[in-house]
Protein backbone atom coordinates (compact mmCIF):
# COMPACT_ATOMS: atom_id res chain seq x y z
CA UNK A 1 0.00 0.00 0.00
CA UNK A 2 2.95 2.54 0.92
CA UNK A 3 4.38 1.68 -2.70
CA UNK A 4 0.78 2.30 -4.39
CA UNK A 5 1.24 5.55 -2.47
CA UNK A 6 -2.90 4.23 -0.94
CA UNK A 7 -2.00 3.90 2.91
CA UNK A 8 -5.09 6.73 3.11
CA UNK A 9 -7.60 4.23 1.99
CA UNK A 10 -6.09 0.97 4.12
CA UNK A 11 -9.15 1.29 6.57
CA UNK A 12 -11.66 1.23 4.05
CA UNK A 13 -9.62 -1.66 2.36
CA UNK A 14 -9.63 -3.75 5.15
CA UNK A 15 -13.44 -2.93 5.64
CA UNK A 16 -14.75 -3.66 2.57
CA UNK A 17 -12.40 -7.16 2.16
CA UNK A 18 -14.75 -7.60 5.83
CA UNK A 19 -18.18 -7.46 3.92
CA UNK A 20 -16.73 -9.16 0.70
CA UNK A 21 -16.00 -12.19 2.75
CA UNK A 22 -19.61 -12.32 4.42
CA UNK A 23 -20.68 -13.63 1.27
CA UNK A 24 -18.40 -16.21 0.84
CA UNK A 25 -19.63 -19.62 2.03
CA UNK A 26 -16.92 -22.03 4.21
CA UNK A 27 -14.86 -22.80 1.43
CA UNK A 28 -10.63 -21.90 0.60
CA UNK A 29 -10.78 -19.03 -0.55
CA UNK A 30 -7.82 -16.54 -1.52
CA UNK A 31 -8.13 -12.81 -0.77
CA UNK A 32 -6.15 -10.43 -3.53
CA UNK A 33 -5.69 -6.43 -3.32
CA UNK A 34 -4.77 -5.10 -7.18
CA UNK A 35 -3.96 -1.71 -7.74
CA UNK A 36 -5.57 -0.35 -10.68
CA UNK A 37 -3.92 3.35 -11.10
CA UNK A 38 -6.97 5.28 -9.65
CA UNK A 39 -8.77 2.38 -8.02
CA UNK A 40 -7.56 -0.74 -5.97
CA UNK A 41 -9.87 -3.73 -6.82
CA UNK A 42 -10.51 -6.02 -3.58
CA UNK A 43 -11.07 -9.68 -4.65
CA UNK A 44 -12.01 -12.93 -2.86
CA UNK A 45 -11.89 -15.80 -4.59
CA UNK A 46 -13.52 -19.06 -3.47
CA UNK A 47 -13.02 -22.36 -4.65
CA UNK A 48 -13.88 -25.34 -4.96
CA UNK A 49 -17.77 -24.92 -4.58
CA UNK A 50 -19.26 -28.27 -5.52
CA UNK A 51 -22.47 -28.94 -3.85
CA UNK A 52 -22.17 -25.69 -1.71
CA UNK A 53 -24.77 -23.17 -1.80
CA UNK A 54 -23.22 -19.43 -1.07
CA UNK A 55 -24.57 -17.00 0.60
CA UNK A 56 -25.79 -13.63 -1.83
CA UNK A 57 -23.87 -11.18 -2.06
CA UNK A 58 -23.52 -8.13 0.16
CA UNK A 59 -23.99 -4.79 -1.17
CA UNK A 60 -20.40 -2.51 -0.22
CA UNK A 61 -21.09 0.11 2.26
CA UNK A 62 -18.06 1.64 1.48
CA UNK A 63 -17.91 3.89 -1.63
CA UNK A 64 -17.04 2.00 -4.49
CA UNK A 65 -17.05 2.90 -8.18
CA UNK A 66 -18.45 -0.66 -9.10
CA UNK A 67 -18.26 -4.06 -7.43
CA UNK A 68 -19.84 -7.75 -8.51
CA UNK A 69 -19.61 -11.63 -8.56
CA UNK A 70 -17.75 -12.95 -11.08
CA UNK A 71 -17.33 -16.39 -12.71
CA UNK A 72 -14.83 -18.62 -14.10
CA UNK A 73 -15.41 -22.55 -14.48
CA UNK A 74 -15.70 -23.46 -10.61
CA UNK A 75 -14.16 -20.17 -9.30
CA UNK A 76 -16.28 -17.50 -7.69
CA UNK A 77 -14.94 -13.80 -7.57
CA UNK A 78 -17.05 -11.37 -5.18
CA UNK A 79 -15.08 -8.10 -6.15
CA UNK A 80 -15.02 -4.46 -5.71
CA UNK A 81 -13.14 -1.28 -6.48
CA UNK A 82 -12.59 1.26 -4.32
CA UNK A 83 -11.45 4.81 -5.48
CA UNK A 84 -7.76 6.19 -4.51
CA UNK A 85 -7.54 9.81 -3.78
CA UNK A 86 -7.98 12.22 -6.36
CA UNK A 87 -8.86 9.78 -8.69
CA UNK A 88 -12.49 10.73 -8.97
CA UNK A 89 -13.39 7.40 -9.25
CA UNK A 90 -11.69 7.06 -12.85
CA UNK A 91 -10.23 4.27 -13.70
CA UNK A 92 -9.27 3.70 -17.54
CA UNK A 93 -8.55 0.13 -18.26
CA UNK A 94 -6.49 1.05 -21.25
CA UNK A 95 -3.96 3.17 -19.58
CA UNK A 96 -4.87 1.81 -16.06
CA UNK A 97 -0.90 2.35 -14.87
CA UNK A 98 0.13 5.81 -15.96
CA UNK A 99 -1.16 8.43 -13.26
CA UNK A 100 -3.34 11.34 -14.31
CA UNK A 101 -2.25 14.42 -14.61
CA UNK A 102 -4.51 15.23 -11.61
CA UNK A 103 -2.44 12.78 -9.55
CA UNK A 104 1.01 14.64 -9.94
CA UNK A 105 2.36 17.02 -7.48
CA UNK A 106 2.08 16.25 -3.68
CA UNK A 107 0.66 12.84 -3.98
CA UNK A 108 3.66 11.79 -6.03
CA UNK A 109 6.46 13.48 -3.73
CA UNK A 110 4.74 11.39 -1.09
CA UNK A 111 4.94 8.03 -3.21
CA UNK A 112 8.98 8.88 -3.62
CA UNK A 113 9.27 9.92 0.04
CA UNK A 114 8.22 6.32 0.47
CA UNK A 115 10.00 4.56 -2.09
CA UNK A 116 13.48 6.07 -0.45
CA UNK A 117 12.22 5.40 2.91
CA UNK A 118 11.65 1.49 1.57
CA UNK A 119 14.71 1.63 -0.50
CA UNK A 120 16.79 3.36 2.51
CA UNK A 121 16.19 0.41 5.19
CA UNK A 122 17.64 -2.28 4.33
CA UNK A 123 21.24 -2.83 3.61
CA UNK A 124 20.63 -6.52 2.36
CA UNK A 125 22.09 -6.49 -1.47
CA UNK A 126 19.62 -9.73 -2.37
CA UNK A 127 16.98 -7.66 -1.37
CA UNK A 128 17.14 -3.87 -2.89
CA UNK A 129 16.20 -5.34 -6.17
CA UNK A 130 13.24 -6.67 -4.95
CA UNK A 131 12.38 -3.63 -3.12
CA UNK A 132 12.15 -1.64 -6.53
CA UNK A 133 10.32 -3.84 -8.74
CA UNK A 134 7.96 -3.96 -5.69
CA UNK A 135 8.19 -0.15 -5.53
CA UNK A 136 7.60 0.74 -9.44
CA UNK A 137 4.83 -2.47 -10.15
CA UNK A 138 1.86 -1.29 -10.80
CA UNK A 139 2.45 1.96 -10.04
CA UNK A 140 4.88 2.73 -13.36
CA UNK A 141 4.72 -0.23 -15.23
CA UNK A 142 3.37 -3.29 -15.42
CA UNK A 143 6.48 -5.43 -15.39
CA UNK A 144 9.93 -4.67 -14.34
CA UNK A 145 13.26 -6.12 -14.42
CA UNK A 146 16.20 -5.48 -12.58
CA UNK A 147 19.76 -6.33 -14.45
CA UNK A 148 23.08 -6.30 -12.44
CA UNK A 149 26.75 -7.73 -13.21
CA UNK A 150 26.37 -10.05 -9.98
CA UNK A 151 29.35 -12.06 -11.61
CA UNK A 152 31.61 -9.93 -12.04
CA UNK A 153 32.16 -10.78 -15.13
CA UNK A 154 30.92 -7.41 -17.14
CA UNK A 155 27.67 -9.03 -18.83
CA UNK A 156 24.58 -8.04 -16.97
CA UNK A 157 22.16 -10.80 -16.35
CA UNK A 158 18.40 -11.02 -14.29
CA UNK A 159 18.62 -10.92 -10.87
CA UNK A 160 14.95 -10.01 -9.92
CA UNK A 161 11.70 -9.78 -12.48
CA UNK A 162 8.53 -9.07 -11.59
CA UNK A 163 4.86 -8.81 -13.19
CA UNK A 164 1.77 -7.36 -11.80
CA UNK A 165 0.07 -10.42 -13.08
CA UNK A 166 2.37 -13.24 -11.53
CA UNK A 167 0.70 -15.94 -14.00
CA UNK A 168 2.50 -13.72 -17.03
CA UNK A 169 6.40 -14.20 -14.87
CA UNK A 170 7.40 -17.08 -17.04
CA UNK A 171 6.03 -15.83 -20.13
CA UNK A 172 7.78 -12.22 -19.88
CA UNK A 173 11.54 -14.11 -18.75
CA UNK A 174 11.19 -15.93 -21.76
CA UNK A 175 10.33 -12.37 -24.12
CA UNK A 176 12.97 -10.93 -22.11
CA UNK A 177 15.91 -13.79 -23.06
CA UNK A 178 15.50 -12.63 -26.27
CA UNK A 179 15.70 -8.90 -25.66
CA UNK A 180 19.04 -6.84 -25.74
CA UNK A 181 19.75 -5.20 -22.84
CA UNK A 182 22.27 -2.75 -23.29
CA UNK A 183 24.86 -1.86 -20.72
CA UNK A 184 24.36 2.06 -20.34
CA UNK A 185 26.66 4.26 -18.91
CA UNK A 186 25.59 7.67 -19.26
CA UNK A 187 22.48 8.58 -17.77
CA UNK A 188 19.77 8.59 -20.50
CA UNK A 189 16.97 6.08 -20.51
CA UNK A 190 17.19 3.62 -24.09
CA UNK A 191 13.95 2.34 -25.47
CA UNK A 192 13.91 -1.47 -26.04
CA UNK A 193 11.77 -3.73 -27.74
CA UNK A 194 9.90 -6.68 -25.47
CA UNK A 195 7.75 -8.30 -27.44
CA UNK A 196 4.36 -5.95 -27.88
CA UNK A 197 5.50 -4.19 -24.94
CA UNK A 198 6.82 -0.62 -24.67
CA UNK A 199 9.73 -1.09 -22.86
CA UNK A 200 12.26 1.38 -21.18
CA UNK A 201 16.01 0.68 -19.54
CA UNK A 202 16.74 3.27 -16.77
CA UNK A 203 20.32 3.08 -16.11
CA UNK A 204 21.51 2.40 -12.44
CA UNK A 205 24.87 4.52 -11.52
CA UNK A 206 25.63 5.57 -8.21
CA UNK A 207 28.70 7.58 -7.25
CA UNK A 208 29.90 7.24 -11.22
CA UNK A 209 29.84 3.80 -10.98
CA UNK A 210 27.09 1.75 -13.38
CA UNK A 211 25.04 -0.97 -11.07
CA UNK A 212 22.90 -2.26 -13.50
CA UNK A 213 20.31 -1.71 -15.68
CA UNK A 214 16.24 -0.72 -14.34
CA UNK A 215 14.10 -2.16 -17.57
CA UNK A 216 10.32 -0.96 -16.99
CA UNK A 217 7.69 -2.35 -19.31
CA UNK A 218 4.01 -1.41 -20.37
CA UNK A 219 1.30 -1.99 -23.26
CA UNK A 220 0.52 1.89 -23.80
CA UNK A 221 3.37 4.66 -24.30
CA UNK A 222 4.95 6.08 -21.14
CA UNK A 223 3.76 9.52 -20.58
CA UNK A 224 6.79 11.86 -20.06
CA UNK A 225 6.02 12.05 -16.38
CA UNK A 226 5.96 8.96 -15.31
CA UNK A 227 9.00 8.32 -17.55
CA UNK A 228 10.77 11.14 -15.49
CA UNK A 229 9.93 9.29 -12.41
CA UNK A 230 10.68 6.68 -13.28
CA UNK A 231 14.36 7.87 -13.66
CA UNK A 232 14.10 9.74 -10.47
CA UNK A 233 13.47 6.04 -9.17
CA UNK A 234 16.30 4.76 -10.46
CA UNK A 235 18.90 7.12 -9.53
CA UNK A 236 17.75 5.89 -5.60
CA UNK A 237 17.75 2.33 -6.37
CA UNK A 238 20.96 2.58 -7.68
CA UNK A 239 22.17 4.89 -4.19
CA UNK A 240 20.64 2.38 -1.98
CA UNK A 241 22.13 -0.63 -4.20
CA UNK A 242 25.44 1.24 -3.94
CA UNK A 243 25.15 0.91 -0.26
CA UNK A 244 24.49 -2.05 0.33
CA UNK A 245 27.22 -3.22 -2.11
CA UNK A 246 29.48 -1.33 -0.12
CA UNK A 247 28.12 -2.84 2.80
CA UNK A 248 28.54 -6.46 2.55
CA UNK A 249 31.96 -5.87 1.14
CA UNK A 250 32.51 -4.24 4.70
CA UNK A 251 30.69 -6.63 6.68
CA UNK A 252 32.73 -9.17 4.91
CA UNK A 253 35.91 -7.80 5.07
CA UNK A 254 35.19 -7.32 9.05
CA UNK A 255 34.26 -11.12 9.19
CA UNK A 256 37.62 -12.18 7.85
CA UNK A 257 39.03 -9.63 10.63
CA UNK A 258 37.02 -11.01 13.25
CA UNK A 259 38.18 -14.98 11.92
CA UNK A 260 41.13 -13.85 12.10
CA UNK A 261 41.24 -13.06 15.73
CA UNK A 262 39.99 -16.24 17.54
CA UNK A 263 41.41 -19.54 17.38
CA UNK A 264 41.32 -21.82 13.95
CA UNK A 265 41.37 -24.85 16.43
CA UNK A 266 41.57 -26.19 19.61
CA UNK A 267 43.82 -28.60 20.82
CA UNK A 268 43.29 -32.50 19.47
CA UNK A 269 44.15 -34.39 22.59
CA UNK A 270 43.04 -32.75 26.03
CA UNK A 271 42.63 -36.08 28.24
CA UNK A 272 41.90 -34.91 31.80
CA UNK A 273 39.86 -31.35 30.58
CA UNK A 274 36.73 -30.93 29.37
CA UNK A 275 36.59 -27.45 27.48
CA UNK A 276 33.67 -25.46 26.01
CA UNK A 277 33.80 -22.30 24.79
CA UNK A 278 30.83 -19.77 23.54
CA UNK A 279 31.61 -16.84 21.14
CA UNK A 280 28.66 -14.38 20.09
CA UNK A 281 29.60 -10.79 18.62
CA UNK A 282 27.00 -8.38 19.51
CA UNK A 283 25.31 -5.46 16.91
CA UNK A 284 25.57 -4.94 13.16
CA UNK A 285 27.92 -7.21 11.08
CA UNK A 286 29.85 -4.70 10.54
CA UNK A 287 31.43 -4.04 13.85
CA UNK A 288 34.32 -6.16 14.73
CA UNK A 289 33.98 -7.42 18.48
CA UNK A 290 36.57 -6.50 21.04
CA UNK A 291 35.91 -10.18 23.30
CA UNK A 292 37.76 -13.04 22.57
CA UNK A 293 39.25 -16.08 23.75
CA UNK A 294 42.00 -18.89 23.10
CA UNK A 295 42.99 -22.60 24.22
CA UNK A 296 46.42 -24.02 23.06
CA UNK A 297 48.30 -26.86 24.08
CA UNK A 298 52.42 -25.74 25.57
CA UNK A 299 53.64 -29.35 26.12
CA UNK A 300 52.23 -32.60 27.28
CA UNK A 301 49.62 -32.63 29.65
CA UNK A 302 49.98 -28.39 29.62
CA UNK A 303 47.73 -26.09 28.47
CA UNK A 304 47.26 -22.15 28.48
CA UNK A 305 43.73 -20.48 28.05
CA UNK A 306 43.15 -16.86 27.86
CA UNK A 307 39.21 -14.66 27.83
CA UNK A 308 39.67 -11.28 27.38
CA UNK A 309 37.73 -7.86 26.51
CA UNK A 310 38.88 -5.02 24.50
CA UNK A 311 37.15 -2.01 25.25
CA UNK A 312 35.57 -0.38 22.29
CA UNK A 313 34.97 -2.40 19.02
CA UNK A 314 36.01 -1.51 15.60
CA UNK A 315 39.51 -1.63 13.85
CA UNK A 316 41.22 -0.03 16.94
CA UNK A 317 39.84 -2.85 19.35
CA UNK A 318 40.90 -5.26 16.85
CA UNK A 319 44.19 -3.99 16.48
CA UNK A 320 44.53 -4.59 20.52
CA UNK A 321 43.04 -7.97 20.28
CA UNK A 322 45.19 -9.12 17.33
CA UNK A 323 48.50 -7.71 19.47
CA UNK A 324 47.03 -9.63 22.94
CA UNK A 325 46.49 -13.34 21.19
CA UNK A 326 49.46 -13.72 19.39
CA UNK A 327 51.57 -12.23 22.33
CA UNK A 328 50.36 -14.83 24.78
CA UNK A 329 51.01 -17.68 21.99
CA UNK A 330 54.70 -16.39 20.90
CA UNK A 331 55.19 -15.64 24.68
CA UNK A 332 54.56 -18.96 25.71
CA UNK A 333 56.92 -20.79 23.24
CA UNK A 334 59.44 -19.12 24.20
CA UNK A 335 58.80 -20.51 27.61
CA UNK A 336 57.61 -17.46 30.04
CA UNK A 337 55.21 -17.56 33.04
CA UNK A 338 51.89 -16.01 32.72
CA UNK A 339 52.96 -13.65 35.28
CA UNK A 340 56.08 -12.54 33.03
CA UNK A 341 53.57 -12.64 29.48
CA UNK A 342 51.10 -10.21 30.86
CA UNK A 343 53.47 -7.92 32.09
CA UNK A 344 54.98 -7.93 28.39
CA UNK A 345 51.83 -7.65 27.07
CA UNK A 346 50.87 -4.60 29.47
CA UNK A 347 53.87 -2.56 28.15
CA UNK A 348 53.45 -3.34 24.33
CA UNK A 349 49.63 -2.28 25.01
CA UNK A 350 51.11 0.75 26.26
CA UNK A 351 53.85 1.15 23.25
CA UNK A 352 50.75 1.68 20.74
CA UNK A 353 50.69 5.24 22.12
CA UNK A 354 46.86 6.89 20.81
CA UNK A 355 46.07 3.70 19.65
CA UNK A 356 46.32 1.45 22.68
CA UNK A 357 42.78 0.33 24.23
CA UNK A 358 42.69 -1.22 27.65
CA UNK A 359 42.20 -4.93 28.22
CA UNK A 360 40.32 -6.79 30.60
CA UNK A 361 41.87 -10.65 30.82
CA UNK A 362 41.85 -13.87 32.56
CA UNK A 363 44.66 -15.74 31.82
CA UNK A 364 46.12 -19.82 33.10
CA UNK A 365 48.20 -22.09 32.42
CA UNK A 366 46.50 -26.03 33.04
CA UNK A 367 48.26 -28.75 34.43
CA UNK A 368 47.36 -32.11 34.21
CA UNK A 369 47.93 -34.11 37.80
CA UNK A 370 47.27 -37.81 39.19
CA UNK A 371 44.39 -35.87 40.83
CA UNK A 372 42.50 -33.68 38.60
CA UNK A 373 43.74 -30.33 37.31
CA UNK A 374 46.52 -27.69 38.68
CA UNK A 375 45.85 -24.18 37.60
CA UNK A 376 47.96 -20.87 37.56
CA UNK A 377 45.76 -17.73 36.97
CA UNK A 378 45.88 -14.19 36.88
CA UNK A 379 43.14 -11.77 36.48
CA UNK A 380 43.75 -8.40 35.00
CA UNK A 381 40.73 -6.18 35.69
CA UNK A 382 38.46 -9.48 34.21
CA UNK A 383 35.27 -10.25 36.19
CA UNK A 384 35.83 -12.84 38.38
CA UNK A 385 36.58 -16.32 37.82
CA UNK A 386 34.02 -18.97 39.69
CA UNK A 387 34.38 -22.82 40.65
CA UNK A 388 31.54 -24.95 41.06
CA UNK A 389 32.01 -27.97 42.90
CA UNK A 390 30.25 -31.55 42.72
CA UNK A 391 28.13 -30.64 46.24
CA UNK A 392 27.03 -27.11 44.44
CA UNK A 393 29.43 -24.86 45.96
CA UNK A 394 30.30 -21.99 44.10
CA UNK A 395 33.40 -19.69 45.41
CA UNK A 396 35.50 -17.04 43.43
CA UNK A 397 39.05 -18.48 42.95
CA UNK A 398 41.05 -15.77 41.75
CA UNK A 399 42.13 -12.10 43.13
CA UNK A 400 41.82 -9.01 40.45
CA UNK A 401 44.49 -7.39 39.48
CA UNK A 402 45.15 -4.58 37.40
CA UNK A 403 43.95 -4.49 34.22
CA UNK A 404 46.66 -3.71 30.91
CA UNK A 405 47.31 -0.79 29.02
CA UNK A 406 46.87 1.18 31.77
CA UNK A 407 49.80 1.23 34.25
CA UNK A 408 53.05 0.86 33.05
CA UNK A 409 54.19 -0.41 36.75
CA UNK A 410 52.07 -2.86 37.14
CA UNK A 411 53.57 -6.06 38.32
CA UNK A 412 51.36 -9.81 38.63
CA UNK A 413 51.26 -12.38 40.34
CA UNK A 414 49.84 -15.94 39.83
CA UNK A 415 46.82 -17.41 42.05
CA UNK A 416 46.82 -21.52 42.31
CA UNK A 417 43.84 -23.22 41.91
CA UNK A 418 42.98 -27.34 41.74
CA UNK A 419 40.21 -28.44 39.91
CA UNK A 420 39.11 -32.23 41.46
CA UNK A 421 37.55 -34.60 39.29
CA UNK A 422 33.82 -32.86 38.37
CA UNK A 423 35.11 -29.57 39.70
CA UNK A 424 34.12 -26.92 37.41
CA UNK A 425 35.71 -23.60 36.29
CA UNK A 426 33.81 -20.82 34.67
CA UNK A 427 35.52 -17.71 33.27
CA UNK A 428 33.35 -14.84 31.31
CA UNK A 429 33.27 -11.16 29.65
CA UNK A 430 31.13 -8.47 31.12
CA UNK A 431 28.63 -9.34 28.06
CA UNK A 432 27.59 -11.76 30.75
CA UNK A 433 27.86 -10.42 34.13
CA UNK A 434 26.80 -6.70 33.16
CA UNK A 435 23.24 -8.16 30.83
CA UNK A 436 21.17 -5.56 31.58
CA UNK A 437 17.59 -5.81 32.26
CA UNK A 438 15.68 -2.62 33.10
CA UNK A 439 18.02 -1.46 36.41
CA UNK A 440 19.20 -4.93 37.22
CA UNK A 441 22.66 -6.55 35.61
CA UNK A 442 22.17 -10.20 35.58
CA UNK A 443 25.03 -10.47 38.10
CA UNK A 444 23.40 -8.65 40.36
CA UNK A 445 23.12 -10.31 43.83
CA UNK A 446 25.39 -13.32 42.89
CA UNK A 447 23.54 -13.59 39.90
CA UNK A 448 25.97 -15.67 37.89
CA UNK A 449 27.10 -17.68 41.04
CA UNK A 450 23.35 -18.95 41.40
CA UNK A 451 23.19 -20.17 37.85
CA UNK A 452 26.61 -22.07 38.27
CA UNK A 453 25.36 -23.52 40.89
CA UNK A 454 22.34 -25.17 39.01
CA UNK A 455 24.96 -27.10 36.84
CA UNK A 456 26.39 -29.75 39.29
CA UNK A 457 27.23 -32.90 36.80
CA UNK A 458 26.87 -31.03 33.84
CA UNK A 459 29.75 -31.22 31.19
CA UNK A 460 31.18 -28.12 30.06
CA UNK A 461 29.99 -27.92 27.18
CA UNK A 462 25.86 -27.87 28.87
CA UNK A 463 27.48 -25.52 32.00
CA UNK A 464 28.26 -23.23 28.80
CA UNK A 465 25.17 -23.29 27.02
CA UNK A 466 23.15 -23.06 30.31
CA UNK A 467 24.54 -19.71 31.03
CA UNK A 468 24.27 -18.44 27.62
CA UNK A 469 20.80 -19.25 27.28
CA UNK A 470 20.45 -17.23 30.35
CA UNK A 471 21.72 -14.05 29.62
CA UNK A 472 19.57 -14.26 26.33
CA UNK A 473 16.70 -14.84 28.15
CA UNK A 474 17.47 -12.41 31.14
CA UNK A 475 16.09 -9.62 28.43
CA UNK A 476 13.73 -9.16 25.88
CA UNK A 477 16.13 -6.57 24.61
CA UNK A 478 18.75 -7.74 22.17
CA UNK A 479 22.36 -7.72 23.72
CA UNK A 480 24.12 -4.32 23.06
CA UNK A 481 27.86 -6.25 24.26
CA UNK A 482 29.96 -8.97 22.93
CA UNK A 483 29.75 -12.36 24.73
CA UNK A 484 32.46 -15.04 25.73
CA UNK A 485 32.11 -17.94 28.08
CA UNK A 486 34.83 -20.34 28.54
CA UNK A 487 34.01 -23.34 31.15
CA UNK A 488 37.04 -25.83 31.99
CA UNK A 489 35.96 -29.05 33.70
CA UNK A 490 38.17 -32.24 34.96
CA UNK A 491 37.73 -35.32 34.24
Amino acid sequence: MTAWAATSVSAAALRLTGELLSGVGKVPFDIIWRHLGDALQLEVRQKELGETVAPPPVVPSSPVTVWGVSFEGELRTHWARLPLPDSGGRVSEDDYITPPPAAQGAGWLGYLADASDLLAGTLDSDMVPALIAQIVVPRLAAWCAVYTDAAGLGTLAPVYLWHADESQIDALREQLEDAAVPTIDNLTPVQLQVAEWQALAFPLIARGRSLGVLCLGRHGRFSDDVAQLAEDLGRRAALAMDNARLYAQQADANRALQRSLLPTGTPAETPGLDYSVVYEPAGETNEVGGDFYDLFATGEGTWRFAIGDVCGTGPQAAAVTGLARHTLRLLAREGYDIAAVLSRLNRAILDEGERARFLTLLHGEIRRTDDGLDLSLISAGHPEALRLRPSGVVEAVVTSQALLGVFPEAEFVADEVHLAPGDVLLGVTDGVTERRSGSRLLDDDGGLAKLLAECVDLSARAVAERIRRAVQDFAIEPSADDLAILVLRAD
